[in-house]
């Protein structure tokens, strides 16, 4: 498990990202400067822009974010 001081933003594409409590955030499809975008949902897709500092953790399969999946729907997301 990579704290974030290690992780390899790089390898973070494709990758799951979810609320510590298992709420899914989508999958990541790009890491910005300051941010990582994620899109979540099938038909009805919202897309999130989740700053960096939210980051908790990288397990090598999921990105763990420290905020709601309200909270995150509400501030980074877009539909």
């Amino acid at each position: 498990m990579e704290n974030v001081s290690n992780i390899n933003w790089n390898d973070l594409i494709r990758k799951e990202a979810r609320r510590i409590n298992d709420n899914d955030l989508g999958e990541v499809q790009s890491v910005e400067e300051g941010y990582i975008v994620t899109q979540a949902g099938v038909l009805d897709k919202v897309t999130y822009h989740l700053p960096k500092n939210l980051v908790e953790r990288f397990d090598g399969h999921n990105l763990l974010f420290r905020i709601t999946k309200e909270e995150a729907k509400r501030k980074y997301g877009s539909d």
